[in-house]
C-alpha cells in the first residue's frame, strides 16, 4: 500500500490539502519508493520519518515538510506539517 493512500484515509491531511486547493492525485511523496522498499521500516510496528509532499495547484507547486508517523502493519499514517514553501508555476 501506498504512503499516499494511507495519508487520504486521515481527515487532517484531506484538510490540509483542502486549505491549499490541491486536489489528492496532484501530490507526490519524495522518496516513497525508498521508505517503501526499506523493509526495516515497513516490518517496524510504529515509526517516524521526516518527508517531503509535494502538491500542485493553478497558483503553483507547494512543498510541504514534515514528519510522517507511521504503522504500516495497521495501515496507518499522519503527516505532521513543519513547514512549506511555495514556487510559482509562472517564472516570467
Amino acid at each position: 500500500m501506498e504512503i499516499k493512500e494511507l495519508l487520504l484515509n486521515g481527515q487532517s491531511f484531506l484538510a490540509l490539502l483542502k486549505e491549499f486547493a490541491i486536489e489528492a492525485k496532484d501530490i507526490i511523496i519524495r522518496d516513497e519508493n525508498v521508505l517503501l522498499a526499506d523493509q526495516n521500516l515497513v516490518q517496524q510496528e510504529v515509526g517516524k520519518e521526516t518527508i517531503c509532499i509535494e502538491g500542485k495547484n493553478e497558483k503553483g507547486i507547494f512543498n510541504f515538510f514534515g514528519t510522517l508517523h507511521y504503522n504500516f502493519l495497521t495501515k496507518l499514517a499522519i503527516f505532521e506539517l513543519q513547514g512549506f514553501e511555495r514556487l510559482d508555476l509562472n517564472t516570467n
